[in-house]
């Protein structure tokens, strides 16, 4: 904690500092003895001081102000406190003041305790790190702390206060002095010692942070001849001590980095090359160490000039050298590791064929490393030297296992081997490849197994040859005997290349077992070489005899049976290339490349094989456009073209009859064929592009829509049955015009094909009767598809959901009947087909063999022309018929399902079917009371607002039933019913009405009768009296009366102007 007094908080830093105690718990401890007294005895010793005291307390003197501070320490930075007084003044000036002398001498105490302290600071320090760079560092800090002193005592300031306690003749001047000569020695020692070891940072950065092992090898020579010249210029660095300590520290810095780069945790991961390269360039980094030392130093002895090296070789290169051997010891555990890989590798699977063996024999080899990987010690510390010898031991002793295990493995299988030749190749490169000794030298013992086992190959070929040479195996596109010779001497080549091998070991083939071999070879070899000459003098023979022939073929062949001057559909050709003259080509060309001599004829066909092709080509593509051309002729194209199909064939026909394969003439016959097609393909593109045309026209006509609906306005408005037929019609008129005018148009286009064919333009050449006809009744099947869809589309339109046209219902008493009538309707619907059939007399008939449409002809007895049409052959045809009694059919179904509906509202017949007069006579006979006609007016209104709440428009699919009228003529009648019976009930009530009146005027009279005399005093109140006693049925009658008018009114039934003053 700090003290109240700052010269004792001043005191424990400096006793800290110099002490170099990590805290200040031991002299916060010595003040707290005796409560504190230790304390107080310091502060007395500050505050009272004796004569002799006086040097001892101005070095610990000072007084408190806050300008003075003591020491000021940053990092790499040390400031001596200037006090802050006037100092402008001469030194006489000054000293003449004793106040500032002593303040000025108190300044310069506590310079000499700031520097002392960080001298002792500076020689307490030492490198913070094992290697090269810390010491560098090191003295690199020092040169800072001591550079800045330095720079601070030559400041004019402090060279002033030092003068003027140098002329107050100041003890503290002589301390001072002594301690400034010691900080300027250190001081240029530091300089020296980083001017120096600046010369070495570059390599010992190499060391540490080069880009490998390389970099470092270069460096090492470069380093040690640097250290020479440090051992040989430096004031420092020239005692054994020093450059040993600076030595260590490189030796030092080489471990860790082979240490960190030959790390055998992840050493056995990387690949094996470079694994091996780490291992042993982390080696030769530390030979390299040892010989540059041992070098330097002979030159050193060898100049006899300088002072010798004589360090402590244990220190520099004891763990060095045991590095380099673990190095070494790495290094032989990779190269062990390789020479299993080279031995068990692909090529001894391929000869064992055992690779489950090998693999498990690879396993155990990767295993090895797993124990060196999981050591639990650093394998470069020296101090575990036994525990590394016994894991290199173990991994040995698993070597010469795995050694024993492969040696019996390779025992085993080389008495089953599954190719000579790969065996004897894996011994041969064995022989030359550095490998386990071990397994190399039981290798070399194998080569009577080798010998055996191309006996047995030997044999199996052999047996294979017997077996299969009367049908050897070809490969693909081999001719059958050049084929079989390549086979055989495949075969022979088998047995052949291990032999050939072999010669390579004078010594194996030299033995008894050798030359049983070689003998047994030659008999073999000589069978299949029999073979192969017996198949080619055959072939030859064969050849000589046939080829002749097959040049002599015709160059085409008919296919089809007839002579050629036939026109019929199905002749066609193909090129007569024999397959027998191929093969012979093919031969040829295979045999020669096998070496062996062919016949001249066939080596003459076999040169012209290019030639044979462009031929086969051409006459193909001739063959084939002609094909093209007849298959797209249809029946009538080919009866019509005939002349022109005949004129092709025989052009053809002359490569049945005169052209072979000896002709020099093939391609000029080929190219008259194909002006000769392409003349007839012209011929035939000019035709078939005028059908296009007319089938275009036809399938217009095919195509036309015969019922074309008029559509619904905004409103929604309808039109009715009889104009919806018209708007049909007028619609179908302008139709069959157009469609007319493209029949029309039919009759030119035929007539230009008649111009392309005969020359002609009449329209009625014989040759093309039959043409004529096949275009007709093509015309004739457009006409059929038309009607026929246009009547299936309107069927289909009848039973739709969208209303076409509109029909009225009204009220015909005493039925209800539709406006037109359903018989008008269905008539009109037929009438509609009837006409889209009869539209087909607009289609008039062609002339008999021609084009040309036949004029109307005059009948007897007939007062019109007949004029023959498509109609009389369209309107027979059943499928015509059949639709059109279907539509017959769902017109009908519909008009039924209206009656039905209609039907519904004949429940309000009484309306109409009841004689008026006569219910109101009956009714009124029966005096029916005011609630009796209530209840009638009721029934009737309800009637007329039940049908009120009836639809108008009823869909029945294509008709729209208008019910309006019916609906109208229906509350009509509820109406007049309201009408009469009001009427009656109105008559009823003024009768009543009128009788009362009169009642009630007489009675007025009487009572206005003067009473004279005792009778007309008595009459008098006799009327008083029938007055008061017909008081409550006068009342009811009104009532009565009333209530009768009142419904008068409720349901709007007229009264008189008389009744309504009554009232």
């Amino acid at each position: 904690m700090p003290h109240d007094d700052p010269r004792v908080e001043w005191i424990k830093n400096a006793v800290c500092v110099m002490f170099d105690l990590p805290d200040s718990g031991c002299f916060e401890e010595l003040l707290s003895r005796g409560d504190g007294e230790e304390e107080q005895k310091i502060i007395h010793f500050l505050n009272v001081v004796t004569g002799e005291e006086a040097p001892s307390a101005l070095f610990f003197f000072k007084n408190i102000r806050e300008e003075e501070v003591e020491v000021e320490i940053h990092v790499g930075e040390f400031k001596l406190h200037i006090p802050d007084m006037d100092l402008e003044g001469g030194v006489e000036v000054l000293l003449s003041n004793p106040g500032m002398v002593e303040k000025l001498e108190q300044c310069v105490m506590n310079w000499h305790t700031q520097i002392t302290i960080v001298i002792e600071e500076q020689k307490r320090k030492k490198p913070q790190g094992p290697g090269p760079l810390a010491e560098i560092e090191f003295w690199r800090e020092r040169v800072a702390v001591f550079s800045s002193l330095s720079e601070q005592l030559n400041l004019q300031v402090v060279k002033k206060i030092l003068d003027v306690m140098t002329r107050a003749d100041s003890f503290i001047m002589q301390e001072l002095e002594k301690t400034t000569a010691e900080l300027s020695k250190y001081h240029e020692e530091s300089v020296n010692n980083v001017q120096f070891l600046t010369t070495m940072e570059r390599h010992f950065r190499n060391l540490v942070t080069g880009l490998d092992f390389k970099v470092v090898l270069d460096t090492i020579p470069e380093l040690m001849n640097g250290l020479r010249m440090i051992w040989i210029l430096s004031r420092h660095y020239n005692t054994d001590e020093r450059l040993e300590s600076l030595m260590e520290r490189i030796a030092w810095e080489l471990s860790e980095r082979v240490a960190r780069v030959v790390n055998v945790r992840v050493l056995f991961k990387d690949k094996r090359v470079v694994a091996k390269a780490k291992a042993q360039d982390g080696k030769q980094v530390l030979d390299q160490w040892k010989a540059s030392y041992f070098e330097v130093r002979a030159r050193i002895e060898k100049s006899d000039r300088d002072p010798r090296w004589e360090f402590d070789r244990k220190k520099l290169f004891e763990k060095t050298d045991y590095m380099a051997s673990i190095c070494q010891d790495l290094y032989n555990i990779l190269q062990t590791l390789d020479e299993f890989y080279i031995i068990f590798g692909p090529e001894l699977k391929a000869v064992t064929g055992d690779p489950k063996r090998i693999d498990e024999v690879l396993h155990r080899v990767n295993c090895l490393v797993e124990p060196i990987e999981e050591v639990s010690f650093d394998p470069f510390d020296i101090r575990k030297m036994s525990s590394w010898k016994m894991v290199m031991q173990e991994f040995r002793t698993e070597v010469q296992a795995i050694e024993r295990e492969a040696i019996n493995f390779i025992n085993y299988s080389f008495k089953t081997l599954r190719s000579s030749s790969a065996a004897f190749d894996l011994l041969l490169k064995f022989k030359h490849i550095r490998s386990r000794d071990a397994i190399n030298n039981q290798l070399m013992k194998k080569f009577n197994d080798i010998l055996a086992q191309y006996c047995k190959e030997m044999d199996l070929l052999n047996d294979l040859f017997m077996k299969l040479k009367d049908s050897p195996p070809l490969n693909k596109n081999n001719p059958p005997v050049a084929g079989a010779i390549i086979w055989e001497r495949f075969l022979l080549d088998r047995m052949r290349y291990p032999i050939r091998r072999f010669k390579e070991a004078r010594e194996m083939m030299d033995s008894e077992e050798g030359k049983a071999v070689v003998s047994k070879f030659l008999e073999v070899a000589m069978r299949m070489r029999d073979y192969e000459v017996e198949l080619f003098n055959q072939w030859k023979a064969e050849t000589n005899q046939t080829l002749s022939l097959l040049m002599k073929r015709s160059v085409l062949i008919m296919a089809a049976q007839g002579s050629e001057k036939a026109v019929e559909k199905d002749v066609c050709y193909s090129v007569n290339f024999a397959p027998e003259l191929q093969e012979i080509i093919s031969e040829t060309k295979y045999l020669d490349h096998l070496g062996i001599l062919t016949p001249s004829e066939a080596q003459n066909v076999a040169l012209q094989e290019d030639k044979f092709l462009r031929h086969i080509k051409g006459l193909n593509k001739l063959v084939n456009r002609y094909h093209s051309l007849m298959d797209n002729l249809n029946d009538a194209e080919f009866s019509l073209m005939a002349d022109q199909v005949q004129e092709l064939r025989r052009e053809l026909s002359f490569g049945c009859r005169r052209v072979n394969w000896n002709f020099l003439g093939i391609p000029q016959f080929v190219q008259r064929g194909n002006q000769a097609t392409s003349k007839f393909e012209s011929l035939v593109n000019q035709i078939q592009k005028n059908e296009r045309d007319i089938d275009d026209k036809l399938k217009s006509i095919e195509l036309a829509n015969l019922f074309k609906f008029p559509m619904a306005d905004k409103n929604g408005y309808l039109p009715g049955i009889k104009e919806f037929c018209d708007f049909i019609e007028c619609e179908r008129a302008k139709a069959m015009n157009l469609l007319v005018n493209k029949y029309a148009a039919i009759s030119p286009l035929l007539t230009k094909i008649e111009s392309l064919i005969m020359g002609t333009s009449t329209g009625k050449s014989k040759r093309m009767a039959q043409f004529y006809a096949y275009w007709e009744h093509k015309i004739f099947d457009s006409l059929r598809k038309m009607v026929l869809h246009n009547i299936q589309a309107f069927n289909t339109a009848l039973m739709g959901t969208t209303p076409l046209f509109q029909i009225d219902t009204i009220l015909a008493a005493p039925e209800i009947a539709l406006l037109p009538k359903s018989s008008e309707v269905y008539k009109l619907i037929r009438q509609c087909v009837g006409d889209c059939v009869e539209s087909t007399r607009l289609f008039v008939r062609w002339m008999h063999g021609s084009c040309i449409q036949c004029p109307p002809q005059h009948v007897d007895g007939e007062d019109k022309p007949f004029i023959f049409t498509f109609y009389s052959e369209v309107c027979q045809l059943p499928q015509i018929n059949e639709q059109a009694t279907a539509i017959s059919q769902t017109m009908q179904r519909l008009l039924n399902g209206i009656s039905a509906y209609l039907k519904t509202w004949m429940s309000y017949r009484s309306l109409w079917k009841l004689d008026k007069a006569i219910v109101m006579e009956k009714f009124a006979a029966k005096k029916p009371s005011c609630v009796m006609y209530d209840e009638k007016f009721q029934f009737y209104v309800r009637v007329s607002n039940e049908v009120a709440k009836q639809p108008l428009v009823k869909h029945e699919h294509i008709i729209r039933l208008n019910l309006e009228p019916l609906a109208r003529a229906v509350q009509e009648n509820a109406q007049a019913w309201v009408t009469s019976l009001g009427r009656l009930l109105n008559d009823s009530a003024r009768e009543e009405l009128f009788n009362l009146r009169n009642e009630l005027l007489i009675l007025s009279d009487n009572l206005k009768r003067s009473p004279n005399n005792l009778e007309d005093l008595k009459f008098v109140l006799g009327t008083i009296t029938d007055i008061r006693d017909m008081s409550l049925s006068v009342e009811m009658r009104i009532s009565d009366i009333q209530e009768r008018y009142r419904t008068l009114s409720m349901y709007n039934v007229e009264t008189t102007e008389e009744e309504v003053s009554f009232k």
